[in-house]
């Protein structure tokens, strides 16, 4: 018996337009999120030297121990141990893939000595207590998570705790009033852009969501790779709370200007009346005195 076939022509079997065109790979998709913000953002080498170098000028001798909290990646920590051969760091943070990530592309990537000297702590910033440091820092403005005036003061009396007798306590502090408009800020880093996105902000809370997108050179986008949900403490206010928790001789140490470009130059003195600039930098320090 014959088989029979049939005259027509089986339909071909669309697959969803080629899975709609198999995505297009562009510069957004290949982006390494962390890679980025570090070069836009971050200066290690520059913060490790001015903390290393303020301390010693101001206490009489140098620092050793170095705590790095909401420390992202760990890079500046990386740096710390780099500095000198008794340098130690302690990086602590609450997002373990973030950590994850720093371990593999920074501490990894460490001399084996350099590697004994830095350990990474995936916990609360509140939680942590030891070991002692001589500086600890809270940069890029990450405090500004705690939104009440409770929590931030609970912040400040473990970073009190935490810190060995001459410790130094370094909050980075940013305002002028820029920082209450709803805006776009966009700068050229590399073959990149970094776009610093006002969001929202809101004047009867002082609650602001600001988000970062990077924009690269084939049109593409990526977009909200970092967002930060914060209340914009004021100087007044963080000075107040250093001095509740215990620590003596707070002060602000503010960024000069550059008279050519405007900008801030990087260049951080002791002052006691500030600028009345659309946009400031400064540093409060306070001192867990013996």
């Amino acid at each position: 018996m014959a088989v029979q076939t049939s005259t027509k022509k089986p339909k071909k079997k669309s697959k969803t337009k080629d899975k709609k065109k198999a995505r297009k790979v562009t510069l957004a998709r290949l982006a390494d999120k962390h890679d980025l913000y570090e070069r836009a953002v971050q200066g290690p080498e520059e913060d490790s030297k001015f903390f290393a170098r303020y301390y010693k000028k101001y206490v009489g001798y140098p620092a050793k121990v170095f705590r790095e909290d909401f420390c992202g990646t760990a890079l500046l920590s990386s740096h710390w141990v780099m500095r000198k051969p008794d340098h130690v760091a302690i990086g602590v943070d609450l997002d373990g893939p973030t950590l994850e990530y720093g371990q593999e592309r920074h501490v990894d990537r460490l001399t084996e000595h350099e590697q004994s000297r830095i350990t990474l702590i995936q916990d609360d910033v509140r939680n942590v207590k030891g070991p002692k440091a001589d500086i600890l820092c809270a940069l890029n403005f990450s405090y500004c998570v705690f939104k009440q005036r409770d929590e931030l003061r609970a912040y400040l009396a473990n970073c009190f705790e935490s810190l060995a007798p001459d410790g130094l306590l370094f909050l980075d502090s940013w305002g002028g009033s820029e920082t209450q408009v709803e805006q776009v800020e966009e700068r050229e880093v590399d073959d990149y852009t970094y776009c610093w996105d006002q969001h929202k902000f809101d004047p009867l809370t002082y609650n602001a969501v600001c988000k970062i997108h990077f924009e690269f050179k084939d049109g593409s986008r990526l977009n909200n790779a970092f967002v930060y949900d914060w209340r914009l403490w004021t100087l007044p206010e963080l000075q107040e709370l250093y001095h509740e928790v215990g620590f003596d001789d707070v002060h602000v140490l503010w960024e000069g200007t550059d008279k050519k470009s405007g900008e801030g130059n990087g260049v951080f003195r002791r002052v006691k009346t500030g600028d009345a600039d659309d946009a400031w930098i400064a540093y409060v320090v306070g001192r867990k005195s013996r």
